[in-house]
């Protein structure tokens, strides 16, 4: 039995959207499962879309969900190289032994006859596939194109009849008639290689046993089993591999067998999209996700280990996790769920972890240093059990504590006009003296000084809170005000609020 060999292999033209997550955790979580090999590889033949930005943000991405590989990107591996822009020596002597095999052919159609084709198709009721027009020109002809100047793409001879099928380990028995299947480019006219091409070529020569993707490439597995037989007949791959100094194939390999994953759905049961918000890796980081949360939601979009268990470890997943557990229907991708485990999450956290998952967000709204300082860190550790309750995610925090961090205070409008008026004054300069006369600087003792003034004053504690808040935060909400004093320097508390007296109206 071969070790089992999974891969994800994105294209770098944009930013890794959570259908590409789940496709890559559904393949690390096969192979690690399994005791197997998980490669990471870079299908960047498509010179126009794909980027080097693109192609780092996918790599941070896939590190910051903590799913490492075994082979690709700044690991490499036996297999290599493992972005296709590098094996294009590889990719053009399968074309070319593909054609003399006579498994492919040279088509000349310009993009118009294609088009009027297309056209014909149409009005005739006819599938609009390729009709296979170029299938058997005489060498006469091939000369008179050439001639004309044009640039034949390749296509490969798909049968006439019959059907192909094969066992998906998610969908069970599939099956596909040839004569549905028209005959498919996997050369361009400029020389590049297509999709079909490349991944069938990767995936024999990687040894990649285990094809784990969404259920939109359903349909080109017709064509990448058939090209398993072509590149597998009469060793032809192996020829190819072994003239152009790339490395041979594992002993143990066999062609892949293929899992399609359910389509990723909005609440509207539409594909999921960015009409339903954010849908990128790197977007939900920046909200403040946990990557654990994130590994374990994404889990759970179409797997499931029973009928109640829904909270998992990483290494609970692993264990757990098999592909023949993924279903067939549409997995909801509910973000209000997602933002409830990331809350539960949160409360689980100590406050010493909160704080160190805390700081890089603070740091990025320029309130914290990197490394944070001391005194930072002590501010950091104070807040985090007064924030585990009332976030959900790690980027709520900001706005609630940034005042305590900041050397001036950064006043909400709406809040002053509501808070800094009547007998606010009065409030703020009763708290200014009893604060400046408590004994010892604590939560406790503000809360009395402050319960104090209310009494005095006779208002509520909200009459008497709100006005001392908006002073020194500059803002109606924050973590409970005596906890968060009591965490800020006496002298800042006392002149910020001798400060906002003035602001009253």
């Amino acid at each position: 039995m071969p070790v089992t060999r999974t891969r994800f292999c994105p294209a770098p033209s944009g930013w890794l959207h959570v259908g590409g997550a789940r496709a890559a955790l559904y393949n690390w979580l096969a192979a690690r499962h399994d005791n197997g090999a998980f490669v990471f590889r870079i299908e960047d033949t498509d010179a126009e879309r794909v980027t080097d930005e693109s192609m780092q943000g996918m790599v941070e991405a896939m590190r910051f969900l903590g799913l490492d590989w075994d082979e690709g990107p700044e690991v490499e591996g036996p297999h290599g190289p493992y972005r296709q822009s590098e094996r294009t020596a590889l990719y053009a002597a399968v074309v070319a032994a593909l054609l003399k095999a006579g498994g492919a052919y040279d088509a000349y159609e310009t993009p118009a006859e294609l088009a009027a084709e297309r056209e014909a198709a149409q009005r005739e009721g006819r599938p609009p596939g390729y009709g296979g027009g170029h299938r058997n020109l005489t060498d006469e002809q091939r000369e008179a194109f050439l001639a004309e100047g044009r640039e034949p793409v390749v296509r490969i001879r798909t049968p006439d009849e019959g059907s192909v099928g094969f066992t998906d380990l998610i969908r069970g028995p599939v099956e596909f008639a040839w004569a549905d299947i028209a005959d498919f480019v996997v050369q361009r006219a400029d020389g590049s290689v297509t999709y079909y091409l490349a991944n069938a070529v990767d995936d024999l020569a990687m040894g990649i046993n285990v094809v784990s993707r969404g259920e939109d490439l359903l349909s080109a597995t017709p064509r990448q089993l058939l090209l398993y037989n072509l590149l597998l007949a009469d060793d032809l791959l192996d020829r190819a591999l072994a003239d152009n100094a790339y490395p041979g194939r594992p002993a143990d390999a066999v062609p892949p067998v293929f899992a399609h994953q359910p389509l990723l759905v909005g609440e509207d049961r539409k594909p999921l999209s960015k009409r339903h918000g954010s849908v990128a890796i790197d977007e939900f980081r920046r909200q403040g996700f946990l990557p654990e949360v994130l590994v374990n939601f994404l889990a759970l979009c179409g797997w499931s280990y029973d009928a109640t268990t829904e909270r998992f470890t990483v290494d609970e997943l692993i264990d757990r996790f098999t592909l023949d557990r993924v279903g067939r229907h549409p997995a909801l991708f509910d973000t209000a769920k997602l933002r409830a485990m990331n809350g539960d999450r949160i409360k689980e956290l100590g406050d010493a972890e909160l704080a160190e998952r805390l700081q890089p967000y603070l740091h990025d709204a320029g309130l914290v240093d990197e490394p944070a300082l001391p005194e930072q860190q002590r501010l950091l550790l104070g807040l985090a059990p007064l924030l585990r309750e009332r976030i959900q995610t790690l980027a709520e925090a900001e706005p609630l504590v940034a005042f305590c961090f900041r050397d001036d205070v950064v006043f909400d409008e709406a809040a002053v006009a509501k808070h800094l008026k009547g007998r606010a004054g009065d409030v703020l300069q009763a708290a200014e003296r009893v604060l400046a006369d408590v004994g010892e600087w604590n939560a406790e003792a503000i809360l009395g000084a402050l319960d104090g003034v209310a009494a005095d004053l006779e208002l509520g504690r909200g009459k008497t809170f709100q006005p001392v808040r908006v002073a020194v935060a500059g803002s109606a909400v924050s973590p409970p005000l005596p906890e968060t004093l009591a965490l800020l320097d006496r002298e800042l508390v006392l002149a910020r609020i001798r400060a906002a007296q003035s602001l009253v109206g």
